[in-house]
């Protein structure tokens, strides 16, 4: 595609049948990464926190906030302790190209944004929503982290783009709260727009794509002051299940 190698995997199984909690995300980042992947775009269904961003909108989120419990969200659980900053967790460069392929197919968008990863498979309550439009987030969703997290503790840059599929619960007065089926319908919607946008993005990524910062970022990160090491990650070969 392009001239480039392209590896897909569906994060929920071919039939949707994983849970955002159940996804064994360790192994499905440490496959890209056996394979020789890069860089990553990772779409993902999302609601909307703020009354500008609708539904049908895409969001380019540039942070996160972590709301899970319990995921395994990190390689390094020892003896090589390390420390990979999250702080620009997603790519500018990448950013960039998606904000331009996404204007030219004339979509909706907002070219940052914070997105906040709930536990799932429920919903957020009218209370939690509030909560979170009220810190001034913009996208809920439930996959992000630690997929995104981990693609940069292995050196790949990561590009996120949330396809908004409705307001979260009790955002606007009127509107009913969210479910699976309103979801759905509008996330089929949008199916057919990120394949293109995608598509269209592997063709303008940078050739060199160690160059987009995310190898640098691990160094030094080790515990011992040290940087990561192709023999550090090789011992993850034998531990994700």
């Amino acid at each position: 595609m392009s001239g480039r190698k392209v590896a897909f995997m569906p994060r929920h199984g071919r039939r949707h049948t994983i849970p955002p909690h159940g996804i064994n995300y360790r192994a499905n980042v440490w496959a890209f990464r056996a394979l020789g992947v890069r860089a990553v775009i990772s779409p993902c269904a999302a609601g909307s926190l703020q009354r500008h961003v609708h539904p049908g909108d895409f969001v380019l989120c540039d942070q996160f906030v972590d709301r899970t419990r319990g995921r395994a969200d990190t390689f390094f659980d020892g003896p090589i302790v390390t420390h990979v900053s999250p702080a620009e967790t997603y790519d500018p460069e990448l950013r960039r190209v998606a904000a331009e392929v996404i204007r030219q197919h004339g979509i909706p968008m907002h070219e940052r944004g914070t997105i906040v990863i709930i536990q799932g498979p429920r919903f957020s309550t009218k209370a939690e929503s509030k909560w979170f439009s009220d810190a001034g987030w913009e996208v809920v969703s439930m996959t992000q982290y630690p997929e995104a997290y981990l693609c940069r503790e292995l050196g790949m840059a990561v590009v996120n783009i949330s396809l908004i599929t409705d307001y979260d619960a009790g955002l606007l007065e009127g509107t009913e709260a969210v479910n699976a089926s309103t979801v759905l319908e509008v996330f089929q919607r949008n199916a057919e727009r990120i394949q293109k946008v995608v598509l269209d993005m592997i063709g303008r990524f940078p050739q060199d794509l160690d160059a987009l910062g995310a190898r640098k970022a691990l160094e030094p990160t080790r515990g011992d002051g040290h940087a990561i090491s192709p023999d550090d990650i090789r011992l993850f070969d034998t531990r994700i299940d």
